[in-house]
């Protein structure tokens, strides 16, 4: 799998080894690090891991792409789904973008917003890297109007007074640490990060902590079924608490997640017996953590079974699952097309758009890979979300 992956500058090598070398510390102070702790590092540790450091993530220059990154289409959806829940609370509605990479969604939802007049008091971004916020400030500081911009404002930390609103994280919960699990002889094991004789990083199974086997045995109780012996794959125990945290003080309105994932019968299917942890790398998906740290976007599929169960813990009830392409049907992307298209001022403008429809749609591309969830609270939103949506709900498979 290394064989084909871009070589790293000498630059990049060297950012690296510089990450390797607190790991090191780590591990040499105080023992194997837990998977989760070790995904923590690589992705946040401050100016070294991946979302903390200052090279570029998305779009055809990093090592993803994401939906907002490929055009106005996917935000204009978003938007014409939550803009009726912004009316309905008013004056006094905030909206509240998670992880707002590289601005890209904040500014086409601003403009959608006020094209169809439903600006939201404050438009706030929850963004841990202090890196992509500065991105992020200069995009929109150049792209948006000067009463659009001022309405943006970055969160170091959840509200903690109640507000009113919409939530929205895409492709957010996936590049939450994971806890990597592994049964041995009908026992729960936790995946750990430790140094070989030579000091290189490797990976070793250690009993579980009472958290972590709790989880474990929460999900073979659900699925009817114990994990035979050798199987592993990723769960998240603190995700009820993490919903707590980012959502407890929104009091009515409504949250939307999009991420790629399965329900829960899916998610651990016999034959996914190594989970579904990748790294990314310039547009390569690879399944090795391991390599280059701090230079790979580690992810992990997002249990939406979990999701559902974590917001009904924090007081929210499922408005709404369904797939992402679905979910963009039933939010009027056909209108969105249209009066993109009514806008394009060339026939390389048309092609562009219905290149963004294939990779928002198509099922081997984000179309089902990628999944929707709505959850409310304090608010009746049934009446208020597109029926094209509701009529697509798949809440049951949950």
């Amino acid at each position: 799998m290394r064989s084909r992956l871009p070589e790293p500058s000498a630059d990049e090598r060297a950012h690296s080894d510089q990450l390797l070398q607190l790991l090191h510390g780590l591990i040499a102070a105080h023992g194997p690090l837990p998977f989760s702790q070790y995904m923590e590092r690589c992705l946040y540790a401050p100016g070294l891991g991946y979302y903390s450091a200052g090279r570029t993530k998305f779009g055809a220059a990093g090592d993803f792409v994401t939906a907002p990154e490929l055009g106005d289409l996917f935000a204009g959806c978003v938007i014409n789904a939550l803009q009726p829940v912004l009316v309905a609370l008013g004056d006094e509605a905030d909206f509240l973008e998670l992880g707002g990479g590289s601005g890209a969604f904040a500014e086409a939802a601003l403009r959608a917003l006020a094209a169809g007049g439903c600006l939201p008091r404050r438009y706030l971004i929850l963004e841990p890297s202090a890196d992509l916020r500065q991105r992020q400030r200069e995009r929109l500081q150049a792209n948006l109007p000067a009463e659009l911009h001022a309405r943006v404002a970055w969160l170091d930390r959840p509200p903690e007074q109640d507000w009113r609103g919409v939530l929205f994280a895409n492709e957010v919960i996936d590049a939450l640490p994971t806890t990597r699990f592994a049964m041995r002889e009908g026992e729960v094991h936790e995946e750990h990060v430790a140094l070989d004789g030579e000091g290189r990083l490797i990976r070793v199974d250690r009993p579980a902590d009472a958290l972590v086997a709790g989880a474990v045995r929460h999900l073979e109780c659900y699925l009817g079924a114990d994990f035979a012996d050798g199987y592993r794959s990723e769960v998240l125990p603190q995700l009820p608490y993490w919903i707590q945290a980012v959502a407890g003080s929104l009091t009515a309105g409504l949250m939307l997640f999009v991420d790629y994932g399965y329900v829960r019968r899916e998610y651990y299917l016999p034959e996914r017996d190594d989970g579904t942890l990748m790294a990314h790398y310039r547009h390569f998906a690879h399944n090795d953590p391991l390599y280059l740290p701090g230079l790979n976007d580690l992810t992990a599929s997002v249990d939406f079974t979990a999701l559902a169960e974590a917001g009904n813990s924090a007081g929210f009830a499922v408005a709404a699952y369904l797939p992402q392409a679905q979910f963009l049907i039933g939010a009027g992307l056909q209108q969105v097309f249209e009066r993109a298209q009514a806008q394009a001022t060339d026939e390389h403008g048309g092609y562009r758009l219905a290149q963004q429809v294939k990779r928002l749609m198509l099922p081997d591309q984000m179309g089902e890979r990628f999944q929707a969830m709505l959850l409310a609270r304090g608010l009746d939103v049934l009446p208020l979300l597109p029926a094209g949506l509701l009529e697509a709900d798949q809440g049951s498979r949950l």
